[in-house]
């Protein structure tokens, strides 16, 4: 398989809900530079992303369908149209509730 292409500066990127096609979808990496990577980051129902921890502060923003987002200390839902940060180094995994996709950013230390 051909790895997709990254964004170039100033090119617009369709992040629409993929609907039908997000059970077919797989996560892909937007851009990256040395100070900030973007991922359209695609989570199957019943699929968890194990605990992990990222150096730089993140954002997650649930495009389509339901994930849940477990913190050291809570679990909260993401569904479309929902937004959080996290601070770098923060321990957390993702699970689909849904077939969810998320735009993912991580802002690098400098």
């Amino acid at each position: 398989m051909m790895a997709l292409k990254h964004a170039a500066p100033g090119e617009v990127v369709d992040l629409r809900p993929l609907g039908p096609r997000l059970s077919a979808a797989r996560t892909h990496a937007i851009v990256r530079t040395s100070s900030f990577e973007a991922v359209r980051l695609v989570v199957p129902a019943g699929v968890e992303i194990p605990s992990h921890k990222v150096p730089g502060r993140i954002t997650l923003q649930c495009i389509e369908g339901h994930a849940q987002l477990a913190l050291t200390d809570e679990t909260i839902d993401l569904r479309s149209g929902d937004w959080i940060y996290l601070d770098g180094n923060e321990p957390h995994s993702v699970e689909g509730i849904e077939n969810t996709s998320l735009l993912l950013t991580i802002l690098f230390e400098s």
